[in-house]
């Protein structure tokens, strides 16, 4: 049912039945590390290309989702996900290898909540029973594509962010025991700030965050009080704090928080912070999960928010469009 403005309540309360977040080597410096179901020792475990491995860690993602969920791979109906390479390639030749119905989605780093978005969709509708979706993203492969390669050695400003090498997925369905429930979403619009700098997203992606936040708590009559914590992904350190601004609201300092300004604590080797498809993936399929699991978080709302810019519109001068993705969920113990 669609309330207003992009903003739908699910009825039949979809739930996360289980998750599977799998990182790189980098990530083992992440505050979230031990959520992390596995840390991979290298980029490319086998020695193949960056884009080849980028496959593998989604693969394993979706796999160790299965197993935690207690479920068979042939029993999924349909798998849902996007990454940030060229044609989602990585994600297209692993939905080659888990050989079950595939939707390829993709809003840049708020890939992962689209793609809950339209799972939860398909449970409500009653046109699936289970639902695996998620993003990822994996660093070597995003940086020489939208940036330059690793081996350019160029320098980084401070307000630029890490590509984290993460693959998150999550299992939706519908009645799941003891599990987060979905009650809402709020589909994002783009809105465009002006920003042309690919080096700076935080500042570009702040206004769609705004945007979908705003409406999600005027159509759910929600204050930002309700919730335990409203967490963006990925602004980082900078672009979080811009949000805070633009929100007079004296609960916006503790609650609202985000993904890619914690990913890494204080390491200031990662400048403003952590970005990527698989960021927000990694910390709401591992951290915010086992929160709303454990009864520590009763009511989150998750905001991804993705810069939908490519290489050849930068080359063309155009600004950033950005959108950002909502879903609320909250813990409802079940028989």
């Amino acid at each position: 049912m669609v309330i207003k403005s992009g903003t739908i309540q699910f009825k039949e309360n979809p739930s996360i039945a289980s998750t599977g977040v799998v990182v790189g080597p980098t990530e083992k410096k992440s505050t979230f590390a031990e959520s992390f179901d596995e840390v991979l020792l290298l980029e490319n475990e086998k020695g193949e290309t960056f884009e080849q491995a980028h496959t593998h860690f989604i693969e394993k993602a979706c796999k160790e989702t299965l197993r935690k969920g207690h479920e068979k791979l042939e029993n999924v109906d349909v798998f849902i996900g996007g990454d940030l390479v060229n044609q989602l390639s990585p994600t297209n030749f692993a939905a080659r290898e888990l050989a079950i119905p595939f939707l390829g989605v993709f809003s840049a780093c708020a890939s992962s909540v689209e793609s809950v978005i339209l799972g939860s969709l398909l449970l409500e509708s009653g046109n699936a029973k289970s639902v695996l979706a998620g993003a990822s993203s994996h660093h070597p492969s995003v940086e020489r594509q939208f940036r330059y390669p690793l081996e350019y050695g160029a320098q980084r400003p401070g307000t630029s962010q890490w590509t984290v090498t993460a693959a998150g997925f999550a299992l939706l369905q519908k009645h799941a025991k003891n599990a987060p429930i979905i009650t809402h979403a709020t589909i994002g619009r783009v809105v465009d700030g002006g920003q042309k700098n690919p080096l700076f997203m935080g500042a570009a992606m702040a206004p769609a965050a705004r945007d979908t936040i705003e409406r999600h708590l005027t159509n759910t009559n929600s204050r930002m009080a309700d919730y335990d914590v409203i967490m963006t992904g990925d602004l980082g350190k900078i672009g979080l704090s811009i949000l805070k601004e633009m929100f007079q609201d004296e609960n916006s300092g503790v609650i609202l928080q985000d993904a890619g300004a914690q990913f890494y604590g204080e390491d200031e080797f990662f400048k403003a912070g952590a970005s990527g498809a698989g960021c927000s993936a990694a910390v709401y399929f591992s951290h915010v999960f086992n929160q709303l699991k454990s009864g520590v978080y009763k009511r989150v709302l998750l905001v991804a928010t993705g810069a939908l810019l490519s290489p050849l519109t930068f080359q063309q001068g155009e600004t950033i469009p950005c959108i950002a993705h909502a879903i609320e969920c909250r813990m409802e113990k079940r028989g």
